[in-house]
């Protein structure tokens, strides 16, 4: 429909192609492709099976059969945030049950055999040793006593006799392991391990040890990294040389171990690693030709790359912007992507770069005249540096706004806090476009994929820096004559909750905001997150308490006499990293200062919604929530959020 036949009605309120309930139908979360002798192997969360994990094959037919049976979770909890709970060699399939954190054998589709003892034990990362019958793999030991000794559960490296079942350690004495990682001809073992207060891109060490007859390490040595020093992705090339990425000249790129010295083989300002926020990440595999396939990432968007000898790069042509997960298979790759008008996929690359698609995340294939494509946008903010976003203008092709009106603007960032801003096709943000929403999506400094002196801007700065990029963000749009300043608003889930609530305090720029499972009380986090993060916020704002009052004075919570803009506040009940007490701090604040607001809690939800509901009601509410906030009736048919206090504070307006 072209414009001047467009129905014009207030930003906000059209009607939406996109429904409610494409967050969910048929809706699958996809992780974990690989590709092995022509059959595909992925997981996908389903939120129909309340967010569960299943391991599915795709057979050399092109038909898929589930593998793990209905009710099993295929996920770890090692750090919390897991990754790599699958391991596929041959015939062995292995897979992590998020609720014992044992592991099982597949030994046929939908049927599994426990294979590690009945322990509070979590595994992770794990790598099949054939010459030695066994497994090798991260352990997280939860047991009671093992806890109550150190204060603290404990990571390992162990091994894991496939016979028995019976775990021994391999190596220990860190605080933290990761990336097992065996030589072609099985005779060393590389990994990666850290300590505290450190997380791994804070600074990483290499280590190498041979194995001995007996299947022990002989004494380990560090080849690469150190406490100040960033390594990630250890990996072997087929004639056994040791590949991984380091920063040293602030981007992640790509170096190899030769004849005990290390060799640049990549030196571009892209960035071939991201975070280790979960176990298991490949950017990175090698060709049979001895070519690497790559994905560097840089501006804000994913490159897929070839990388030659001479460590020139080929760049190779795809609509996707969001990639990872590469897995080769002969002459073709299997990987994870999104572009901005692409949902995420498990697609096959042919040796020509030609894609097939081999599962959707979503069977709603959007038409792209309805979708709001990610224009990635500079802006200046404090200090005189720029930082970055990616900004999505409200678009439908049957609707436009009143003449002279701006449309309202929704402020976002990305978790971690060291993360990037996704740019893929994503329901969520396309639900607000398409309904006549602005939204920011912003990548303010700390993020990873600019280098490393961007993300090095958010130590001791947390609470400052992202707050201060999403202000400078949503500032410039108005400048620029895009978005409404009267009607801004800031959302955020995780850190980016943290940020929300932290806009919404110090800051007087917003005019609603919500937050899902956000910090609010930074002591709390300090008491009662889990170990991986446990000492995350020395970096991102000193040691504790030695800068006790840092905490104090950048926890929103202790501070809700100065939020006065309306807050939703949403809230998994079985959330282990910033637990329902937070949510209920902030809550308890700001009704005792009457400042509007509204709760939700959402029963067997953890960090992160995975089940049909809590998906569909948490959008639901915020829809109705800033409809009422912005004065303007949805189009869609919602149950309305009541919000406390809402009457009485335009009343005392």
């Amino acid at each position: 429909m072209s414009p001047a036949t467009a129905t014009v009605a207030p930003f906000g309120s059209w009607a939406s192609p996109f429904k409610i309930e494409r967050l969910t139908d048929r809706v699958v979360f996809l992780s974990e492709a690989r590709g092995v002798h022509g059959v595909r192997w992925w997981l996908e969360g389903r939120p129909d099976e309340g967010g569960r994990q299943v391991l599915v094959r795709r057979n050399l037919d092109g038909t898929l059969t589930r593998l793990t049976p209905n009710g099993f979770n295929a996920r770890s909890r090692v750090h919390e945030y897991g990754g790599a709970a699958v391991l596929i060699s041959g015939d062995l399939i292995v897979v992590s049950d998020f609720v014992t954190g044992r592991l099982n054998r597949v030994v046929a589709p939908e049927q599994l055999a426990p294979l590690t003892p009945e322990k509070a034990w979590r595994y992770s990362d794990v790598i099949h040793d054939a010459a030695r019958n066994r497994l090798i793999a991260v352990r997280e030991d939860h047991e009671p006593a093992m806890v109550a000794s150190h204060g603290e559960w404990i990571n390992d490296l162990v091994a894991i006799d496939l016979t028995t079942g019976a775990v021994s350690v391999l190596a220990e004495g860190s605080d933290f392991y990761m990336a097992p990682r065996l030589s072609p001809d099985g005779s060393t073992l590389a990994w990666l391990e850290w300590h505290h207060p450190n997380m791994p891109w804070d600074g990483t060490e290499l280590h190498l040890a041979t194995i001995a007859a007996d299947g022990s390490l002989g004494p380990s040595r560090i080849v690469a990294g150190s406490r100040t020093d960033w390594i990630a992705q250890p990996r072997w090339s087929p004639e056994g040389v040791l590949y991984f990425v380091a920063e040293p000249e602030g981007w992640m790129n790509l170096f190899r171990l030769v004849g005990g010295a290390i060799e640049t083989v990549t030196n571009f300002e892209a960035e071939f690693a991201g975070p280790d926020w979960q176990f298991g990440y490949v950017t990175y595999d090698f060709m049979g030709d001895g070519t690497i396939l790559a994905i560097a990432r840089s501006g804000g968007r994913d490159q897929l790359v070839k990388v030659r000898g001479d460590g020139e790069l080929e760049a190779i042509d795809l609509p996707y912007t969001e990639m990872n997960g590469l897995s080769i298979d002969g002459e073709r790759v299997v990987l994870r992507a999104a572009g901005p008008a692409q949902p995420a996929s498990v697609i096959e690359l042919d040796r020509d770069g030609n894609a097939t698609v081999l599962r959707q995340a979503t069977p709603n294939v959007p038409d792209r005249e309805d979708v709001s494509i990610a224009q990635h946008i500079e802006f200046p903010t404090t200090g005189g540096l720029m930082a970055y976003g990616n900004f999505y203008p409200p678009t439908s092709r049957s609707f436009v706004g009143p003449a002279g009106e701006l449309p309202p603007l929704i402020v976002t960032s990305h978790g971690g806090p060291t993360a990037a801003a996704f740019s893929g096709f994503a329901t969520g943000l396309q639900l607000f476009t398409s309904r006549g929403y602005a939204v920011l999506d912003v990548d303010y400094g700390g993020s990873t994929g600019y280098g490393k002196d961007y993300r090095k801007r958010l130590e001791l700065q947390w609470g400052v820096v992202d707050v201060d990029d999403c202000v400078a963000g949503a500032k410039y749009l108005v400048e620029q004559g895009l978005v409404d300043g009267n009607r801004l608003a800031i959302r955020g889930g995780s850190a980016s909750g943290f940020t929300t609530l932290a806009a919404l305090a110090f800051t007087k720029e917003f005019d609603a905001g919500c937050t899902y499972y956000g910090i609010g009380d930074l002591r709390a986090f300090v008491k009662d997150t889990h170990k991986f993060e446990s000492r995350y916020l020395e970096s991102l704002l000193g040691p504790w308490p030695e800068a006790k009052q840092v905490y104090l004075d950048r926890s929103p919570s202790l501070h809700a006499e100065n939020i006065t803009a309306p807050v939703l506040v949403q809230q998994g009940a079985d959330d282990k990293i910033v637990p329902q007490s937070e949510a209920e701090r902030i809550v308890d604040a700001l009704f005792e200062r009457h400042v509007p607001h509204a709760y939700l809690l959402y029963p067997g939800e953890d960090h992160g919604f995975r089940g049909h509901d809590a998906i569909i009601r948490s959008f639901e509410a915020e829809l109705s929530f800033y409809a009422q906030v912005f004065g303007f009736q949805p189009a869609d048919e919602i149950e309305p959020l009541e919000i406390q206090f809402l009457e009485e504070s335009r009343q005392h307006a």
